[in-house]
């Protein structure tokens, strides 16, 4: 059995085009619908193999956008394309054959994760689902995922449940379960904001060596722009649904220009800033 997975082809082009999101709300009850523009006119291309930052405060709009990247959710106005693919239009086959391409790592690991399935059954359940394998191959598959992701004995993990992982280990084993399927872009949102410190910058090394290793294309969503350094190449700085600057991640990081992206970095001590924006208000 290999340690590692070959890398996946060459990833298409995600292009997000003037893209926003527009909810009805009922505040109160019986009261009138108003409207709650959760996206307005976003627009970014992830090239394949590259890496990009999204990045704000919660309500900025950051989740919303991995929905509408997703196919989960459509867009009021705009167009989210994967490829030649737009990705509204696709329904229920297609979403598959997208998910099979485009697939999430969440905030939660163990909200992620069924609590009665094993490691096991978590991971050859894509390998079956969207690569077609028998389950002697889905299960042989499991420990060159679980290897790839650095937990091992592979046999030793495969076995346990959930609740009998430490934080860092489940989310591994939601990040191996999104590479089960060999795809071409990881949307990871908020992937360490739930980890104690010291578990971070092992999940984030992962990452970070999953790309340059397979080719993988990484949408980044935190809230945090020191994580966002260490990642990612460009930075999205998203604010009330509207990106308000864009640039190279140490760029932005050593010379931010918007007052919100200020704010960001005056949040969180930053050994990336410059003198001349340190304590900038």
């Amino acid at each position: 059995m290999s340690a590692e997975i070959a890398p996946a082809d060459a990833g298409a082009e995600l292009t997000v085009a003037g893209v926003s999101k527009v909810y009805q709300v009922r505040r109160q009850e019986r009261a009138p619908r108003t409207t709650v523009t959760a996206v307005d006119d976003v627009s970014f291309t992830i090239a394949p193999g590259a890496a990009i930052g999204l990045v704000g405060a919660s309500g900025s709009g950051k989740s919303t956008l991995a929905r509408l990247i997703t196919g989960t959710q459509r867009p009021t106005s705009g167009s989210v394309t994967f490829g030649d693919v737009p990705v509204s239009r696709l329904r229920a086959r297609g979403l598959r054959r997208l998910h099979a391409r485009v697939q999430m790592v969440f905030q939660d690991p163990y909200g992620a994760l069924n609590p009665l399935h094993t490691v096991e059954y978590t991971l050859m359940r894509p390998c079956q689902n969207f690569l077609g394998m028998s389950p002697g191959q889905a299960r042989d598959r499991v420990g060159d995922l679980l290897a790839t992701v650095g937990l091992v004995p592979a046999a030793q993990f495969a076995a346990k449940l959930p609740h009998q992982l430490s934080g860092g280990q489940r989310q591994r084993v939601v990040i191996a379960r999104a590479l089960a399927c060999d795809p071409a872009l990881i949307v990871a949102d908020e992937p360490v904001s739930m980890l104690d410190v010291s578990l971070r910058a092992g999940v984030l090394e992962l990452l970070a060596a999953l790309r340059r290793e397979r080719g993988l294309s990484l949408l980044y969503i935190t809230h945090d722009l020191l994580s966002a350094r260490v990642i990612t190449d460009e930075l999205l700085v998203l604010h009330r649904g509207r990106i308000v600057e864009r640039g190279p991640t140490k760029q932005v990081m050593q010379h931010p220009r918007h007052s919100y992206t200020i704010q960001l970095l005056d949040a969180v001590a930053n050994p990336f800033a410059s003198p001349a924006t340190k304590g900038t208000s």
